[in-house]
Formats: structure tokens, C-alpha cells, sequence
């Protein structure tokens, strides 16, 4: 992930990144679990990703993107229709595992979506944000994270 430009410095930064650290691993536990075809692993892991992101989206979507909306407001567009699409799939397992047959595919190529979601944040959002956010963003930055909370919080 982006060190490069100091951004994880800055705590609202720190905790993303840390959030996309999570995800990240639960995401490499997804894989073995459709090999060996256990679909409550995948629908357990998918929750619990989601579980990850709930707050975290509404940090990025409360707090950080309208202060880079308008510079960037294509680029914002985009990653917030891409939380709509990972959204989706990962609430398909909120009761447990999907009977359609086709989720299992549809999580992996959402998973790949995500991974590569997580790319554009931390080496494109976090370092835009370090250089265009003033003070008062940042804030609203916190603000956001004190509504939403966090599950790094609750287990570390």
C-alpha cells in the first residue's frame, strides 16, 4: 500500500488504511473457502467485510469525499458507485448463504472489484486528500468517524 506520500500520518487516514488492511485479509480467506466450496465461510466472511465497510464507507462518503468532490467529482462518482455495487453483493449474504448458485462467482469478481477499489483510495484518494483537504475538511473528516464509529475500535 501507499507510504510514499506521508498520509497514513494523519489519524482519519490511518484508520482507513487500517480498515482496508482488515478487508484485505478477510478477502484472502474468501478463496479457499469457495476451493473447498464452504458457502457459510464465504456468506460469515462476507458479512463480516461488510461489517468493515459499513462504517467505513460512511466516513469516505460523509466526511472525506464531498471535500474532494468538487476537484475530483468523476473520480468521486465513481468510487461511490462502486460501494453501491459491493454493497449489494455482500448484503445478498446478510441471513446467512445465498441459495442462487451464481453468488459465489459474483462475490469473487466483487471481491477483485474491491481489491482494486482499495488500490484507488489509498494511492489516489489518501494522497489527494493530504494535499487538498484544509483543516476544517479534516475535521468534518472526524466528525464523520465519531457518527460512524468503527470496528477497529470495538476489537482493538
Amino acid at each position: 500500500m501507499c507510504e510514499y506520500c506521508g498520509c497514513q500520518a494523519l489519524i482519519p487516514v490511518d484508520e482507513l488504511t487500517r480498515e482496508h488492511d482488515l478487508v484485505l485479509s478477510l478477502i484472502c480467506q474468501v478463496r479457499p473457502a469457495r476451493a473447498d466450496g464452504d458457502l457459510p465461510r464465504m456468506a460469515d466472511l462476507a458479512r463480516r467485510i461488510a461489517a468493515v465497510l459499513g462504517p467505513h464507507t460512511q466516513v469516505e462518503e460523509q466526511g472525506l469525499f464531498p471535500a474532494l468532490a468538487p476537484e475530483f467529482p468523476d473520480q468521486i462518482a465513481v468510487l461511490e458507485a462502486e460501494h453501491r455495487r459491493i454493497e449489494a453483493v455482500l448484503a445478498e449474504a446478510a441471513a446467512g448463504p445465498p441459495e442462487d448458485p451464481a453468488w459465489p462467482g459474483r462475490l469473487a469478481e466483487t471481491l477483485a472489484e474491491l481489491r482494486e477499489h482499495i488500490f484507488k483510495e489509498q494511492d489516489g484518494v489518501f494522497p489527494a486528500a493530504l494535499a487538498s483537504l484544509r483543516n476544517e475538511d479534516w475535521e468534518a473528516v472526524e466528525a464523520a468517524r465519531a457518527r460512524a464509529g468503527s470496528l477497529l475500535r470495538r476489537v482493538g
